[in-house]
């Protein structure tokens, strides 16, 4: 807490040097990344906050942080004693960003912030809307002058990823990203996302937690394609590979020159949702800007034939490894010496003993009891909750494998559940349920079918306060767009061979938390008059906690779902399981028979 006060007083001594009255600091990168490296996690280093989503502002007199529906609680704990104030984003009571600043400072006043942190789309509307309150923009780095002790950026090697699991080498990827940039008749396409340059040139590193991730930029021309990245990071053989695929390289910051050095006629293809400002900015004025969704980020949303395999093989590894933790669990819990963080680690370690195991794909939430209703809690050695036979488990978790990413959520009773908490299992269960046997034609986007999976809880005045499904990428970001099923209006349709998953919940704050969480493929269904159909398939393969089922309120065709799920999670998994596992899995996968 002294820390987060004395970096603020310093900040705020900068601001004042500069004539600068407040400072915008944002929890991203210049890649527009979820997860960043240290070296950059400039609001987390000045709030102490280190949710994934959030936005510090601090004037001279003031400091406030902005975040959502899911850190509402954990923010509070990290905050407290900082003097930072929280705004809770989505509430109606609580202003955006730009309006609260026009109501603290006067015309004429200056916002600072570091374009590397920004996206040339949100520095932009930034821009008009201060300028509407007659506040200037500034691009000026405050926190390199009070951030004395920056960690460096990463210098990890890197290595290849082969085609047995990418399905498609680096030069026919670049090749279809041409075929792209001509249909937007670009000459040069500006490559800035980690994932995105991951993907294209089948390469995957370790600069960032969870996500297998190179720190590296791009420019895609039409006879030349050219990877920016720190030379410590190159080995002998991975410059050889590169050189056989057709890619040049260069250091890491010598894209800003080489921005500037394109000629004039030329026409740049940029997502600038992605594309930092200070990047942006060094495009000649001249250049035509292309400016919309990366080719890169489509393209990989829909997994090729081989990736599809790959991710129904990690799957598989993920329900042996989840079987075998679950009964240690059950074995163990009466010791009375679970923790949520010991747990968590236990599972890593089940899930490290598959084929393939890289890491984690996003830290494990393991919420027991009331912690369960912090929607991305993350256990601490000051939080970290004693497992008890009572109440219930929320326990989101993933993996990263060679062969693809998992993310899958699981709540489970560790003692005689509640009737409320049965009630509240079973509306989610029937919400998860009613997505997964959806049935859609083409060019349906997932904000239409959001309300599948929160029917059942709104007929009561129920809800929850997240996304219902996001894509997840093959060996790369758990959390990958450009698809997503959420009340949030997105024009991306759901196409065949994307991967998202199909997550409502429900959230008591003070008592639990459920969460059922699959990941789906998006399949072709049925073709008729009134065009092609698609509906989802499962690929998860775990059983869901009978024990918290009022099986009462399930229909007769949402418990043959469960059924038929069931019998697929056990002929798949039990074959790799030993007898005794084999029996365990049975019992929870046993079928339902409603009594005449």
């Amino acid at each position: 807490m002294e820390n987060i006060i004395e970096r603020i007083f310093l900040l705020r001594n900068a601001m004042k040097l500069n004539g600068i009255s407040a400072c915008i600091i944002p929890g991203t990168d210049p890649h527009a990344s979820e997860y960043i490296a240290e070296c950059w996690k400039e609001r987390e280093w000045i709030s102490g906050f280190d949710g994934s989503a959030g936005t510090a502002v601090v004037t001279l007199d003031t400091a406030a942080l902005w975040t959502d529906s899911r850190y509402f609680l954990h923010a509070a704990d990290q905050l407290e004693g900082t003097g930072i104030e929280l705004m809770k984003q989505g509430l109606p009571e609580t202003p955006d960003i730009l309006p609260w600043l026009a109501t603290q400072l006067n015309a004429g006043e200056r916002v600072g912030v570091n374009a590397l942190m920004f996206s040339a789309n949100a520095y932009g509307a930034m821009q008009a809307e201060l300028k509407m309150s007659k506040l200037e923009l500034v691009s000026v780095d405050l926190l390199e002058m009070v951030w004395t002790d920056r960690p460096a950026l990463p210098l990890n090697p890197f290595f290849v990823f082969d085609t047995q699991y990418a399905g498609q080498s680096a030069a026919d990827k670049i090749a279809a990203v041409r075929a792209e940039m001509k249909k937007s008749f670009a000459d040069v396409f500006v490559v800035s996302a980690l994932d995105d340059v991951a993907w294209l040139f089948n390469i995957r590193g370790n600069d960032v937690d969870y996500n297998p991730l190179v720190i590296a930029y791009a420019l895609i021309e039409n006879d030349k394609a050219t990877l920016y990245i720190a030379p410590e990071k190159l080995t002998d053989e991975t410059s050889a590979y590169l050189q056989s695929q057709g890619v040049t390289v260069a250091p890491y910051l010598s894209i800003y020159d080489e921005l500037k050095n394109i000629p004039a006629a030329k026409a740049v293809l940029i997502d600038g949702g992605k594309l930092n400002r200070a990047l942006y900015e060094k495009i000649p004025a001249g250049c035509a800007i292309r400016n919309s969704m990366s080719p890169v980020f489509k393209l990989k949303s829909v997994k090729n034939e081989v990736e599809i395999a790959g991710v129904r093989c990690a799957m598989e590894k993920d329900g042996v490894a989840l079987t075998r933790f679950f009964i240690w669990l059950e074995e163990n819990l009466k010791s009375g010496n679970l923790t949520e963080i010991s747990i968590a680690e236990e599972l890593c370690r089940f899930r490290a003993a598959q084929e393939n195991f890289v890491g984690e794909s996003f830290g494990t939430i393991a919420g027991y009891a009331d912690h369960g209703a912090i929607v991305h809690y993350g256990a601490t050695p000051e939080t970290n909750a004693t497992l008890k036979a009572a109440s219930i488990l929320l326990l989101d978790s993933g993996g990263q494998y060679l062969n693809g990413t998992t993310d899958i959520t699981r709540t489970v009773a560790l003692g005689t559940p509640t009737a409320q908490q049965k009630t509240d299992y079973t509306l989610v269960l029937k919400g998860h349920i009613a997505l997964a046997k959806a049935q859609f034609p083409v060019g349906t986007r997932g904000s239409q079918l959001d309300i599948l999976a929160r029917k059942a809880m709104w007929d009561l005045g129920l809800n929850y306060g997240h996304g219902t499904g996001h894509g997840v990428g093959h060996f790369l970001c758990v959390h990958e767009g450009p698809q997503s099923i959420r009340m949030d209006e997105n024009s991306t349709t759901l196409q065949p061979g994307m991967i998202i998953s199909n997550e409502p919940g429900m959230y008591r704050t003070g008592e639990y938390g459920i969460r059922i969480e699959n990941l789906v493929q998006v399949v072709p269904a049925l073709k008729t008059e009134f065009g092609q159909f698609l509906k989802f398939e499962t690929l998860t393969l775990f059983p869901i906690d009978q024990n918290l089922i009022n099986f009462d309120l399930l229909t007769r065709g949402e418990i043959e779902w469960l059924n038929e799920y069931h019998q697929r999670v056990y002929n798949t998994i039990s074959p790799q399981l030993n007898e005794f596992e084999r029996e365990w899995l049975s019992g929870k996968c046993s079928p339902y028979v409603r009594k005449a």
